[in-house]
């Protein structure tokens, strides 16, 4: 499996993982600022990394139905597909951000569920 980006989209913040060279585990990587910089600055990491995908946190509620940040990650995902010429997917997430919180500082949580969310990908892919 190639090199994965994992994305915990959020309106403030926005939590970055990155798969090792098999693509079979991911680890956290960065919390960027959700700004204008952005997209550039995934792109470049998409770049150096020689990643092929980027799985994007998909969020919905207990019901099924998209949580409001899904208009806006939607169209994140939109532009960074755009802008890296690369595949990028939603992978089902539910509490990453709880279960990431449970042993870290808030500046580590947003990347960490990227890693829960990127693995959780992983883990789906290979029972296929």
């Amino acid at each position: 499996m190639p090199k994965l980006i994992g994305v915990d989209y959020g309106t403030k913040r926005v939590g970055i993982a990155v798969s090792d060279e098999r693509g079979v585990v991911a680890f956290p990587k960065a919390t960027l600022p959700n700004d204008r910089a952005l997209i550039p600055t995934i792109v470049d990491l998409i770049r150096k990394e020689n990643a092929v995908t980027v799985v994007v946190g998909e969020s919905r509620n207990s019901e099924g139905a998209d949580n409001p940040i899904m208009e806006n990650a939607r169209g994140f995902a939109a532009r960074l597909e755009r802008a890296a010429a690369v595949t990028v997917t939603f992978e089902p997430e539910f509490y990453t951000s709880v279960e990431a919180r449970r042993n870290l500082e808030k500046k580590e949580v947003d990347a960490e569920a990227a890693a829960l969310i990127l693995n959780s990908y992983i883990t789906r892919i290979k029972k296929q």
